[in-house]
């Protein structure tokens, strides 16, 4: 039998919703939550600063466990902070590589030392991380990287290149797969390992993306250095680690508490008159794709409630991360297309800036519009990041059909 939600919510939880909406009025800036309202890229210090105040709360990892620093939070007490914090516009922690995908790494894989030393590095965002997943040539289908890992004195020298990588131009640390091995299979011989960005040999280049930001990167590394101590798990083994993190990775990515934001958002937008138009409440076309788009994202709550109930349990995330990550990235794509209907001829316009300048220029058109073009460019990304829709579908039919 399935698992039942119950969301009704008890007074407990009633309570701990109003500390979460105190705590998050208090804390967060106006600016850093105007950014988010208008779809602006964050900066490294927008997120630091509120990750800080997280932290300080204890409030940083509620994916992890209590005694690494984690919440101990239920399902309902999970729901509600991930709601809460969409509502407020907060930063919803969709760049916290080590609190979402290296902490239950080490948790899981590392040794004592490894977690003595980074997970409170973590907690206390002392280390900024990156993912070196991607290569050139080499993005949903891992197997096939090249980075190779030469075993010398003490560890291992690193050659090769990295790309998409997320934040790479701020971070401290990677966590990386790269190959000792070629082989057998070509998993059988790829590792898990954490490179420290300022060693000798890395070096970070920018990738501009289509809506003219800077958060993607290519990573060189010639020769690098990375001792024994930052290898996880076994060498060779690096698959099975790897495995692991995407399934944390792609429950994440189901991005669902923001898209109900975001659909809330466009449902105002939709009973609005533009320039004396008509309101596209009354364009059944239009109410038509978004009352179909606000179905599907319910059932993806459901699905991702679920998950998260198991992943309390202690059960990882299997062919329902692979599920949760399709569907939320088609939902992106599609609440963005929304907008971008709704701006109409106002998309056109290039007003990327305003809000850096202090927001004191005019915009042209409705505000929430200023944005739709540029954020409908980046999302564009969503159905090939952490592996593509095919490759999810591929990757499903052989876990659920057992083709």
């Amino acid at each position: 039998m399935g698992i039942i939600m119950n969301l009704n919510f008890k007074k407990e939880d009633l309570i701990f919703q109003k500390e979460v909406k105190d705590f998050i009025n208090d804390n967060l800036s106006h600016i850093t939550k105007k950014k988010t309202e208008e779809g602006y890229h964050l900066s490294k210090e927008d997120m630091v600063n509120w990750y800080n105040k997280l932290s300080t709360k204890g409030w940083m990892a509620p994916n992890w466990q209590k005694k690494y620093g984690g919440t101990n939070w239920t399902v309902t007490q999970r729901y509600i902070f991930n709601t809460e914090c969409a509502e407020a516009s907060a930063p919803d922690g969709e760049y916290t590589f080590g609190v979402t995908m290296v902490g239950p790494v080490l948790i899981k894989y590392g040794t004592i030392e490894q977690k003595e030393y980074y997970l409170p590095k973590i907690l206390s965002n002392t280390h900024w991380w990156c993912q070196g997943y991607s290569e050139p040539g080499s993005g949903s289908d891992l197997a096939s990287l090249s980075t190779k890992a030469e075993k010398v004195k003490g560890g291992y020298k690193v050659n090769g290149t990295k790309t998409w990588t997320t934040m790479a131009h701020f971070a401290d640390m990677m966590f990386i797969l790269v190959r000792t091995s070629t082989k057998g299979k070509p998993q059988e011989g790829i590792s898990f390992m954490l490179l420290d960005m300022k060693s000798d040999g890395v070096s970070v280049k920018p990738i501009i993306t289509l809506d003219g930001s800077h958060y993607i990167n290519m990573v060189y590394l010639e020769d690098v250095f990375i001792p024994n101590k930052n290898l996880i798990y076994e060498e060779n083994e690096g698959w099975t680690v790897a495995k692991y993190l995407l399934g944390h990775e792609r429950t994440n990515n189901a991005q669902v508490a923001s898209s109900k934001k975001a659909l809330s958002k466009i449902r105002k937008i939709a009973k609005l008159e533009i320039d004396g138009r008509y309101s596209l409440i009354k364009d059944k076309r239009f109410m038509d794709k978004l009352s179909k788009c606000d179905t599907r994202l319910q059932a993806l709550e459901y699905d991702l409630l679920k998950a998260i109930s198991n992943e309390i349990k202690g059960i990882s995330p299997s062919a329902e991360a692979n599920m949760l990550k399709i569907r939320g990235s088609e939902i992106q794509q599609e609440l963005t297309e929304l907008v971008l209907e709704a701006s109409g001829y106002y998309a056109y316009s290039d007003q990327s800036n305003t809000i850096d300048t202090g927001m004191n220029e005019p915009i042209v058109g409705p505000s929430w519009s200023s944005t739709s073009a540029q954020k409908y460019f980046d999302m564009r990304k969503t159905t090939i990041y952490a592996g593509s829709t095919e490759i999810q579908k591929n990757i499903l039919a052989k876990m659920v059909l057992e083709l």
